[in-house]
């Protein structure tokens, strides 16, 4: 049992390193997903903003991390 749980944290700090990037993401899935749909004048910019968003999120948690680390 112990090497199932210890492998399962091991996966688990693979995929969600920090939980506020991870966090971040999923909130703006859910706000893209709720607004980029319902507005019909985006048409073709709803995926690269939804890109957009992401990069922010992730340029935003490396520049957070550089400073923890310095």
């Amino acid at each position: 049992m112990n090497v199932i749980v210890t492998a399962f944290k091991e996966v688990y700090g693979l995929f969600v390193e920090d939980g506020s990037y991870a966090v971040g993401i999923l909130i703006w899935l859910l706000l893209a997903s709720v607004t980029l749909t319902h507005v019909p004048a985006l048409g073709h910019w709803r995926a690269p903003l939804l890109f957009v968003g992401l990069v922010v999120l992730l340029v935003e948690n490396v520049l957070r991390t550089a400073k923890r680390k310095i």
